[in-house]
C-alpha cells in the first residue's frame, strides 16, 4: 500500500512525499524513508495521522492507516528539542507573574466599603451581577489602574449564591452596595437603569441578574435593553420574563455618609437550577449532582469528575476506593472501556483482543509480508446501487472494465470479496467468481472454461496458495456455483443443465495471473469479461490424483467479449493518488540516473531544471455513450424532468460510467439517499420515492422534503412512468429488496 506524508503548513499536494509501504512496517521505518528524501533526521520529526502522535516502535496497522492516508508532518529544530529541560525548570515556577506580586502586595482600607459589606459584583466572564460578601482590600499594584473616585483598590469578594467559584477580585468599577428593594410596576418608567433577571440564551427561562435600561413599561409586558459587557453593548428590546422582580440598583457612598437604613438585609436573589432533578436542595439525594453512587453531596472535595460523562463520583464509593483524586484523566466504570484501548500519557498503543487474534500479531515461520497487499488495506467506499445478492451485470459496469486490484473491483461490486474465488450464499447461488490461475485443473477456453471448486488445501500459516492435500466436497461456496446450474441438486455425481440458458448468471472476472495458462488473461490487473451460466458441475480426480469438483461455464452475454473482433478492453482504472505515486517513482528515478550521468561526465548538477515527465499511462479516448431509441423516447416523455435530464446527456461524451454516475448523482431521493424507486416529480421539480414522500405525509408534513414548498394536504401522489421505465433501463436490477 502507499500512504502520503505532507508537511504539515504544505497545501494540499505541494511537496507530498509518496512511499509505499507495508502495514506491518514500524512508524520508524517512515520517518528513515522521509530522512532519505529530505534529509530531516529523525529526532527531528514529529508524525500526526488522525489527532494521534506515531511513536516509532509501533506498525502502521496499529494506527488503522489506510490507502493514500495522508500523514502530517511536524519539523522540530534541534535547539526546540535541547530546550525542553530548561522549560522543565521554567513550568515548576510560578504560572504567571500576578502570583510573584500577589505575596508582595498589602491590604489596604477603602473609603467606600468595609471587609463583611454586603455587595453585588460584576462578573465580566459572565458579563452578570451576583451577591458576595467582601472579604478583603488589596493594594491594586497589579497594573489594573482604577481612576473612579481614586479608589485604586481591588476588592475580594466571595460569592454566596455560587458557592464552588473562585473569589472574585474586581476595581471599583465593577462594585456596588447589594440590590434589595423591589419595585412595584406603578414605579417603573421609561428610561429607568434597573437589575432585572434575564436568561440570554433562553429568554423564556430564568437566568443571571443584569444591569436594564427600560424601554416600554406596559400592563402586558415589559421590555428593555440587557446591558452586558460593560456599559457599551446592549440587547435590545428583551421582553423581561419577571417583571415582579426588577430591583433598584445601589449606589456606592462613603463610609461616613452612610445611615443605619442603608444596611438592610434582603433574601438572596433566585437564579436558574443547576439541577432540575433536586431543584439544587442540598439535603436532598441525588445522583445528578451528588454522587452518582451514593447521591449524596458531602465531601465536595472527595468528589472526582468522569472525563466522559462528567458525572461525579466519591473516592470512598468506588471498587476499589480511590486513596485520592488522581491527577491525569479518568473514567467511571459506566464509561470505561477496554483498558487495552485506553492511551495514557508517556505510555505506549497495547493490543486490544481484536488485533491479538489477527494474523499480523501471530507469530508464524512465514517470511511473507501480508501487510504490503492491496487485499489488506480495505474498502474506501461500497457499491449501494444494487444488493450485495444480486444476479447479472452491475448498472454502469461495461464489459472490458479493467480494474489495477481486487480491492477496486470489490468496490465497483462486480466481484466483492478481497481474495476468495467464489462469491455467493450456500442457500442461494453464486453470485460472481474470479478466474486467476490458483489452481492447475483450470482449463481456459475463452467462451466456456472449465472452473475447479474451492477448498482440499492446507492453507495454514495464512498461505494464499498451496497444491491440493485432500478431496473437495459440494458444501458452502462449491454449492453455491451448483445452485446457478438449471438442474436438479446432486452432491454426489454431479448435474448437467437441461436449459443451460435458464440457469442463474455469474459474473467473470479474470486476473493477470491467470496469463500463465491462458491467453485470454488481461495483460494487467483485472478485467470484466460478462456474464456466464453453468452448463454441468461434476466430480473428478485431478492432476493432483484427490478428488475436486469441476464446473463447465459457458458465455451469454449480448456484449461481445474483449478478446473477440468486435469487443474492447477498456482503460485501466487506478485506485486515487496511484498514478501521482507511480509518476513520483518515475521522477526520483529519472533525477537519480540523470545525477550518476553528470557524475560520470564530470559535470556539475543543473540546480532548478528538472527532466520533463513523459506520461506513464498512455491515455486511452473514452468512446461516448449512445442512447438507445427506446431510452430516448422515454427520456423526452418526462417532461417534469427535461432540465436535469439535458444536464446528465453533456457527460455522454465521457462514456458511459461517467453518464451514469451523473445520472445517479441527480436522481438521488433526498429521503433514503438512493436512487429514486416509484419516483414522485413534485411541481418544484423535486424528485424522491414514492414511500418516502407517503412517509412524510403520515407525519402531516405537507411539503417538499427538498425546498419545503408547501404541497397541500390534498396533493395527489403519482408516480412519474416515464423516469420509472427509464431509470430500469439504466440500472436494471437496482428495484430488487425495494
Amino acid at each position: 500500500m502507499y500512504i502520503k506524508i505532507r508537511d504539515i503548513n504544505a497545501k494540499p499536494e505541494e511537496n507530498d512525499i509518496f512511499i509505499d509501504i507495508s502495514k506491518t512496517s514500524k512508524i520508524e521505518q517512515i520517518k528513515k524513508k522521509i530522512e532519505e528524501e529530505r534529509g530531516i533526521k529523525i529526532n527531528c520529526q514529529r508524525l500526526l495521522y488522525k489527532g494521534k502522535q506515531l511513536e516509532n516502535d509501533l506498525r502502521v496497522f496499529d494506527y488503522d492507516v489506510q490507502l493514500n492516508d495522508v500523514i502530517q508532518l511536524v519539523i522540530r529544530s534541534e535547539e526546540h528539542i535541547n530546550k525542553s529541560t530548561d522549560n522543565k525548570k521554567k513550568e515548576e515556577g510560578p504560572s504567571n507573574s500576578t502570583d510573584i506580586v500577589r505575596e508582595e502586595r498589602k491590604k489596604v482600607d477603602s473609603k467606600y466599603f468595609k471587609v463583611g459589606d454586603l455587595v453585588d459584583a460584576h462578573d465580566p466572564e459572565y458579563t452578570a451581577w451576583f451577591e458576595g460578601i467582601l472579604v478583603a482590600v488589596w493594594e491594586n499594584n497589579v497594573g489594573l489602574q482604577s481612576t473612579l473616585n481614586n479608589e485604586d483598590v481591588l476588592f475580594q469578594i466571595k460569592l454566596e449564591n455560587f458557592e464552588h467559584f473562585a473569589d472574585l477580585e474586581v476595581e471599583f468599577k465593577d462594585i456596588r452596595p447589594r440590590s434589595y428593594y423591589t419595585y412595584k410596576r406603578s414605579e417603573l418608567k421609561k428610561g429607568m437603569k434597573v437589575l432585572v433577571n434575564y436568561n440570554i440564551d433562553a429568554p423564556d427561562k430564568r437566568g443571571f441578574w443584569y444591569n436594564c435600561i427600560l424601554t416600554n413599561v406596559a400592563k402586558e409586558e415589559i421590555k428593555g435593553n440587557i446591558l452586558v459587557g460593560g456599559e457599551q453593548a446592549a440587547i435590545n428590546d428583551c421582553v423581561i420574563k419577571f417583571p415582579d422582580e426588577i430591583m433598584r440598583i445601589e449606589t456606592s457612598c462613603l463610609l461616613t455618609e452612610k445611615k443605619t437604613q442603608d444596611f438592610k438585609v434582603a433574601p438572596l436573589r433566585k437564579y436558574n437550577y443547576r439541577c432540575i432533578n433536586c431543584k439544587d436542595n442540598k439535603k436532598r439525594k441525588c445522583k445528578e449532582c451528588g454522587c452518582r453512587i451514593c447521591g449524596l453531596k458531602n465531601n465536595p472535595e472527595l468528589i472526582i469528575l468522569c472525563d466522559e460523562c462528567n458525572y461525579g463520583h466519591h473516592t470512598k464509593c468506588l471498587l476499589p476506593p480511590l486513596e485520592k483524586v488522581p491527577e491525569e484523566d479518568w473514567f467511571c466504570p459506566t464509561c470505561k472501556v477496554d483498558e487495552n484501548e485506553i492511551v495514557k500519557a508517556g505510555e505506549k498503543l497495547k493490543f486490544s483482543k481484536k488485533k491479538a487474534k489477527m494474523a499480523s500479531s501471530k507469530n508464524t515461520n512465514s517470511n511473507r509480508d501480508w501487510g504490503r497487499g492491496m487485499a489488506c488495506v480495505g474498502r474506501t467506499k461500497e457499491c449501494t446501487i444494487v444488493p450485495k445478492n444480486h444476479y447479472g451485470p452491475i448498472p454502469g459496469v461495461e464489459v472490458g472494465t479493467s480494474w489495477k486490484f481486487r480491492l477496486q473491483v470489490s468496490e465497483a461490486g462486480v466481484h466483492r470479496p478481497h481474495v476468495a474465488g467464489i462469491h455467493g450464499r450456500e442457500t442461494d447461488g453464486a453470485y460472481s467468481l474470479v478466474l486467476s490461475g490458483g489452481y492447475e485443473d483450470d482449463v481456459d477456453l475463452g467462451d466456456e472454461f472449465y472452473y475447479t471448486g474451492s477448498g482440499g488445501r492446507d492453507l495454514s500459516g495464512n498461505k494464499r496458495v498451496s497444491g491440493q492435500s485432500c478431496d473437495q466436497s459440494l458444501t458452502r461456496m462449491n454449492k453455491a456455483l451448483a445452485l446457478n446450474c438449471n438442474a436438479e441438486f446432486n452432491d454426489i455425481k454431479g448435474a448437467s443443465a437441461k436449459d443451460w440458458r435458464n440457469g442463474k448468471p455469474v459474473r467473470v472476472v479474470r486476473n493477470f495471473k491467470l496469463g500463465k495458462y491462458s491467453k485470454y488473461a488481461p495483460r494487467e490487473g483485472n478485467r470484466y469479461d460478462g456474464i456466464y451460466k453453468v452448463v454441468k458441475y461434476y466430480p473428478e480426480k485431478g492432476k493432483s490424483g484427490f478428488v475436486v469438483w469441476k464446473y463447465l461455464l459457458r458465455r451469454d452475454d449480448p456484449f461481445p467479449a474483449p478478446w473477440s473482433k468486435n469487443g474492447k478492453e477498456l482503460d485501466m482504472l487506478y485506485p486515487p493518488g496511484y498514478t501521482e505515486l507511480e509518476e513520483w517513482k518515475k521522477k526520483e528515478s529519472d533525477e537519480i540516473k540523470n545525477a550518476k550521468k553528470i557524475e560520470t561526465k564530470g559535470a556539475k548538477r543543473p540546480g532548478k531544471k528538472i527532466p520533463e515527465l513523459t506520461t506513464m499511462f498512455k491515455k486511452y479516448k473514452q468512446e461516448p455513450y449512445i442512447l438507445e431509441p427506446e431510452l430516448i423516447k422515454l427520456i423526452n416523455q418526462d417532461d417534469q424532468n427535461l432540465k436535469l435530464w439535458s444536464e446528465c446527456r453533456q457527460f455522454l461524451s465521457e462514456g458511459k460510467q461517467k453518464f451514469l454516475s451523473k445520472v445517479e448523482e441527480l436522481f438521488l431521493c433526498i429521503c433514503c439517499q438512493d436512487i429514486v424507486y416509484l419516483p414522485i416529480t413534485t411541481k418544484c421539480k423535486h424528485n424522491m420515492c414514492q414511500d418516502c414522500l407517503k412517509r412524510s405525509f403520515s407525519a402531516e408534513i405537507y411539503t417538499c422534503p427538498c425546498c419545503r414548498s408547501d404541497l397541500g394536504r390534498k396533493y395527489k401522489i403519482t408516480v412519474n412512468e416515464p423516469l420509472t421505465s427509464a431509470l430500469k433501463l439504466l440500472f436494471p436490477g437496482y428495484t430488487q429488496n425495494r
